[in-house]
This record gives structure tokens, C-alpha cells and sequence, in this order.
């Protein structure tokens, strides 16, 4: 499989008392791919998976199969502490249809390159489905270092990774060493910089309320291979960009941007808390300037 274009890491809509909205999940799902976007990941940190129960998890990766009914690949999100619940995450992803996996670094534990490589590697004879890596230090406090990405060179299904670490030399060495893993950006503010290094595919948060800007820049970089376009089109995004990493409010920033666009994703799960009134108001300034600059760049409507 080769992840190659939008994949967005998809909310989960609450309702007022955390339990699912089903309603506002459907519709989101049909938002975008309506849109454009070339898939959907499941179960991403973007959708709040580690405030949810194991239950939670495997009915919302089965109703969302059917929900996109094979129209996009559906990636879906095996992160856990434990390598056997992980392993049970993928083999409920396969039973409800799944196209990918997405594989993270176990959290917390701080796992040698060794291990995190035997962690993967048994997700993947559990499953044997394609897999994307999540290398995210920021969050899981190690890197995906060569050592993990030798070991797992001995299965085909590793064939991307999503790299979030923000670190430009761990984007060239990627590009550089291991051609045979597809980069993918996972840091929204270098991907202009992941496109110059060949990456087809982008997994982006605020794909869920903005698909039109980050299918704009994706096509302008990735497909058109016009980097002028692509830099005026960055430019007009990266002060949503630094909104929605501010102050720890990314979630509740995604959410909140989707409900400006009619879908009612509800409030972040607790320990989070909703945006107040003043970041709502800066997040809605600073969506509707952006539009108008890429759809001036563009000459589409957004």
C-alpha cells in the first residue's frame, strides 16, 4: 500500500455527556470525503483514543468501516501501553475491515529501538496488514531511531511512517536511508520542508474542518510540483498553525473548528476542557482569514 495524499486523523463527536454522537460522526465522515481527502485514520491521538475504553475503541473503528463503506482507506490507530492490547486493537481493526494500521511508540514506558521494534513487528504478524509508524517523541519521549527502522526493513507491510518529531535532520536522514518506508508529515508546520523531501502523504489534525487549505497545499507541493504556490499557500496557514499548537488546546481547537463548519463535534473528553469564548473568536478570525488568502492564491472558492 502507498499512503499518498490527505489522510485525516478524524475526530470523535461527544455529546454533551461524553457518550458518542453517532449522528455528527456520520457526518464528518461524509464532510470528507466529500472534500476531497485520500483517507481516514482512526483512533489517532485526534481522536482522543486514550480517553476512551477498550469497548469504546473497537465498536468506533466498526461503525466507522461502515460508515465509510470502502470509499477512502480507513487507517486505524493501535496505540497502548501494552503490546498485547495493541495486538488486540489490530486484530479488531482487520475483523471490522481496515485497510491500515497506524503504530506508535508504547507511551510511558520509554522503549529501547529494540523494543519498540519487537512491539511493531508483533502487531504486524498479528494483523498482517500495511502499517504506518507514528514516531512522536513529544509525546512518547523516544524516537523511532535506526535501530527500530533496520529491524522492521525485514517486513514489507512498514511502508510509512508518520514523522513527528519535528526535527528537519530526522526528516533527510528518512528521505535519505530508508526510501523504502514513505515519508509522510506529521509536523504541520515543515510540510512544505517533508514535500521538498518527497513525502506523498500528510496527516493533518486540521484536515478535519480545513480540507480544502491542506488539500491546496498537497496538491500545489506534491502534485504540481510548484513551490512558489506552495510557499504562498504555507505562508496563509501557519498562523492557524500556531493557534492550534498554543496553550495545549489542539484537540478542543480541531473540534471546535469542525463545529464552525456545522458538525457538532462537542466538548474534548475530561481532563480536557472546552476553548473559552476568546479562543473561539481567535480560531474563527484566523480560520476565515486564511480561507480567503488560499482561495485568492488559488482562484477556488473555499
Amino acid at each position: 500500500m502507498r499512503f499518498e495524499g490527505i489522510y485525516t486523523p478524524i475526530v470523535t463527536p461527544y455529546h454533551d455527556d461524553f457518550s458518542l454522537n453517532e449522528g455528527a460522526l456520520s457526518q464528518t465522515v461524509e464532510h470528507l470525503i466529500a472534500s476531497g481527502v485520500h483517507g481516514i485514520i482512526v483512533a489517532g491521538s485526534t481522536g482522543e483514543y486514550y480517553a476512551q475504553t477498550e469497548a469504546e475503541r473497537i465498536e468506533l473503528m466498526t461503525l466507522c468501516a461502515r460508515l465509510i463503506k470502502g470509499r477512502v482507506p480507513m487507517t486505524v490507530g493501535t496505540g497502548a501501553i501494552r503490546t498485547e492490547d495493541s495486538i488486540r486493537y489490530a486484530e479488531a481493526a482487520k475483523a471490522a475491515g481496515a485497510d491500515a494500521l497506524l503504530v506508535a511508540t508504547p507511551p510511558y514506558a520509554y522503549p529501547t529501538g529494540r523494543e519498540i521494534a519487537l512491539h511493531a513487528l508483533a502487531i504486524d504478524r498479528a494483523a498482517n496488514l500495511p502499517i504506518m509508524l507514528y514516531n512522536y517523541p513529544g509525546r512518547m519521549s523516544v524516537n523511532m531511531d535506526e535501530e527500530t527502522l533496520d529491524r522492521l526493513g525485514r517486513s514489507p507491510n512498514f511502508c510509512a511512517i508518520k514523522e513527528s518529531s519535528g526535527d528537519i535532520n530526522r526528516v533527510h536522514m528518512l528521505a535519505r536511508d530508508y526510501p523504502h518506508i514513505g515519508l509522510s508529515c506529521g509536523m504541520d508546520d515543515q510540510a512544505l520542508e517533508f514535500f521538498a523531501w518527497g513525502a506523498r502523504s500528510w496527516v493533518c489534525a486540521g484536515s478535519n474542518f480545513a480540507p480544502e487549505a491542506h488539500l491546496a497545499l498537497y496538491n500545489a507541493c506534491a502534485i504540481e510540483g510548484d513551490f512558489t504556490k506552495g510557499r504562498a499557500i504555507m505562508s496563509a496557514m501557519l498562523p492557524l498553525m500556531s493557534v492550534l499548537e498554543q496553550g495545549g488546546k489542539f484537540v478542543q481547537c480541531i473540534k471546535y473548528g469542525l463545529t464552525l463548519r456545522g458538525i457538532d463535534a462537542g466538548p474534548p473528553r475530561k481532563p480536557l476542557q472546552p476553548l473559552n469564548k476568546d479562543d473561539k473568536r481567535q480560531l474563527a478570525e484566523v480560520i476565515r482569514t486564511m480561507n480567503t488568502t488560499i482561495s485568492s492564491i488559488t482562484g477556488e472558492a473555499i
